[in-house]
């Protein structure tokens, strides 16, 4: 009986390829890549190109954005997911524009972040619950492990459940305790250069810190990446397909956004 009902639980979490059930056709993406004052990592126009040839391949309609004047309602109602690549600190240049994407997200749209996406918008409390959290720091650049730990998740189909990458183990600070980790930084895998530091802000995470994310937040549909620093990244055939999976978690679950289930009129208004 124990055997019977183990094989009846690695059977019905085996992931599946996602991409394969969704209608790419009726998929339109929005990349957006605005960066705030500070840092810009050379990764974006990498990734931008990465998600075109995505589009291109199958069959899914991308469009790609810099400018902060896209984010009216009539625009984002077009859109099934909206990406946000590499983007940090603010990028929004009005609140009006900030109330357009929260209400996109309300009316059941699609959000997929990549990397310093969890630094972006640092004081905007309803975002950084959107995007599970706020950067902090990262340790240097380096080699070490991410751990799956939910190796039954859809977005993770090909993906090894023990992935020795190089890319930046990042830190977050007013962690949303609603996110869904599926994959994990591995903490002693780090080098130990800054394991005090890596130690104090780990908190409660004394092995595995959450590297990958899923959620459902104020009606829309939400998966982040912290990882994704090294511009190589977008031409890795491992990684492209862990963006994929990502868009793809996302977009099979958007219907098209409903503006009338939009209830927000500032964009700080409590979420219901």
């Amino acid at each position: 009986m124990i055997a019977g009902f183990t094989l009846i639980v690695i059977t019905a979490f085996t992931p599946v390829a996602i991409q394969e059930k969704v209608n790419w056709k009726k998929v339109n993406v929005l990349v957006y890549t605005k960066n705030g004052k500070g840092y810009v990592h050379e990764n974006i126009p990498y990734a931008v190109e990465c998600i075109k040839k995505l589009g291109t391949q199958h069959g899914f309609k991308v469009d790609v954005s810099d400018t902060a004047t896209v984010f009216t309602t009539e625009n984002l109602k077009q859109y099934s997911v909206i990406i946000f690549a590499s983007t940090n600190n603010d990028v929004f240049d009005t609140d009006a524009q900030r109330l357009a994407f929260r209400r996109y997200i309300e009316a059941g749209g699609g959000f997929v972040g990549i990397h310093s996406v969890v630094g972006t918008e640092r004081n905007w409390k309803w975002f950084k619950a959107l995007a599970g959290g706020s950067f902090v720091w990262h340790p240097k650049f380096q080699r070490y492990r991410v751990v799956t730990v939910d190796p039954g998740h859809a977005s993770l189909e090909g993906i090894p459940q023990v992935w020795e990458r190089e890319d930046e183990c990042y830190f977050q600070k007013e962690m949303n305790p609603a996110i869904h980790t599926i994959m994990a930084h591995d903490l002693t895998s780090l080098d130990g250069n800054d394991k005090e530091k890596v130690t104090t802000l780990a908190g409660p995470y004394t092995e595995l810190y959450p590297a990958v994310w899923h959620h459902r937040f104020d009606g829309g549909y939400v998966w982040i990446t912290a990882l994704g620093h090294h511009k190589k990244d977008y031409e890795d055939p491992l990684f492209v397909k862990h963006l994929l999976n990502g868009i793809a978690f996302v977009a099979g679950q958007v219907k098209k956004p409903d503006p009338a289930k939009a209830y927000a009129t500032i964009k700080d208004e409590p979420v219901r």
